[in-house]
């Protein structure tokens, strides 16, 4: 049902409505909200507007007969001056630790930005001089693992990547977050994690020499091309044995990582005790990322619906432990996923932490503020939760441009909390 405007002498508890104003002009924690009680009341008749907007499908009561508005004592005006200004400062505290979270993210992005640079850097040289790759890839691993370990709390963000071409070092960043989180996770210590970060950069390292037709082509391969496709994990250990000082670990998940534990991948079939298990960790990080990135648009999965894709479909070819493990840290709706909140509003789920997976942080729809400047709401604070996912194909088109729920999914961690 469509929001009705109303005047604000007819507003009672249980209406839920709409201010006519931008996030940051009035006390409240939201533009849209179910009003609690008289004092809620009174403190929007004093914000100075005219009217509001209601939502009868989601309010409890009736608006009440126009002009029903009285005076109210000079005392009761002193406590909601008083109730207010509380809100006001309360408010305020949001706004400087949503700027603080923007701080961060920003800078997370300039060191996913600068992660990318490097290993485009890296790649470049295993084609022109593959002597001096292995160093300048440790040097990389070293600094995002010592990021990853330096603190028990870790916030996995979505990342605005600035091109939507270079597959294969977003696809290879991507998995090894994904892969260094899960080992995280299981205890390794961070010797053996930057084992799955360098093989986790470097597991698709054939790829460079299968045609850019085949990788990006936006159709169904055909069985022929499939074939040629598979090839680069035998193409992908080619490059390695010939690459000096290349870690024997890095070499197994270049060969494996397409490797299924009910013996259904390739290319040699293995079982689950044939295979490595820092490839299963490995593994299990390319499926969701392939899942949410595939060249066929209709075939491409928001990452709720990868996770609960892997979930129904994976227990078998993946090992249950990594499994869970990436359906746990990555919560119900992974960050990427466009929302339905109870207080019905859309948001984009655009974080998740380690310490509180149940509750992302989501940015929030609100069409009286630029993008840049939208609430963004930390769900551990338990006000409101997410009803549900939605397909970014049923969002009317002004809420999927301004949360750009994006073809390209990239994710990147910060520990500095």
């Amino acid at each position: 049902m469509a929001s009705i405007k109303i005047t604000v002498d007819r507003l009672q508890p249980g209406l839920h409505i709409r201010l006519p104003l931008k996030w940051n002009d009035h006390p409240f924690l939201f533009n849209s909200f179910k009003i609690k009680n008289d004092q809620q009341v009174q403190m929007i008749r004093h914000l100075g507007i005219t009217h509001v907007y209601l939502n009868p499908a989601q309010s409890d009561s009736q608006p009440l007969p126009p002009n029903q508005v009285e005076a109210l004592p000079a005392d009761d005006e002193q406590r909601l001056d008083d109730e207010t200004q509380k809100m006001w400062d309360e408010k305020q505290q949001r706004i400087e630790k949503l700027n603080s979270y923007r701080r961060k993210v920003l800078q997370c992005e300039k060191e996913f930005e600068q992660s990318l640079a490097r290993m485009r850097a890296v790649m470049n040289k295993i084609r022109s001089r593959p002597e001096h790759a292995v160093d300048e890839a440790l040097l990389l691993v070293d600094s995002i693992v010592e990021n990853l370990l330096s603190a028990d709390d870790v916030t996995l963000h979505l990342m605005n990547g600035k091109s939507e071409f270079e597959d294969i070092y977003f696809h290879s960043l991507n998995v090894g977050v994904i892969a260094m989180m899960i080992a995280r996770a299981k205890n390794w210590p961070a010797d053996k994690i930057k084992e799955v970060a360098f093989a986790s950069l470097f597991h698709d390292i054939g790829k460079i020499k299968v045609p850019t037709a085949i990788l990006r082509k936006p159709t169904a391969l055909t069985e022929p091309e499939t074939n040629y496709l598979k090839l680069h994990t035998k193409y992908g250990l080619d490059i390695a044995e010939n690459i000096e000082n290349f870690p024997e670990s890095a070499k197994t998940v270049i060969a494996q990582h397409h490797e299924c534990n009910d013996g259904s991948g390739y290319p040699d079939a293995l079982t689950e005790d044939q295979i490595d298990e820092i490839t299963q960790v490995v593994a299990v990080a390319n499926a969701y990322d392939n899942l949410c990135h595939s060249n066929i648009v209709s075939e491409q999965k928001i990452p709720y619906v990868a996770l609960s894709y892997l979930y129904k479909n994976g227990q078998a070819r993946f090992n249950k432990e990594n499994l869970n493990i990436l359906i746990k840290f990555m919560g119900v709706y992974p960050p990427g996923t466009a929302v339905q909140l109870s207080n019905d509003s859309v948001g984009l789920v655009i974080s998740v932490n380690s310490k509180h997976i149940l509750f992302p942080s989501v940015l929030v729809y609100d069409p009286s503020v630029p993008r840049t400047q939208a609430p963004i709401i930390d769900l551990a604070e338990k006000e409101i939760k997410i009803v549900s996912a939605i397909l970014p194909n049923k969002l009317p088109d002004k809420v999927r441009d301004y949360l750009n729920p994006r073809s390209r999914i990239s994710y990147f961690f910060d520990s500095d909390n």
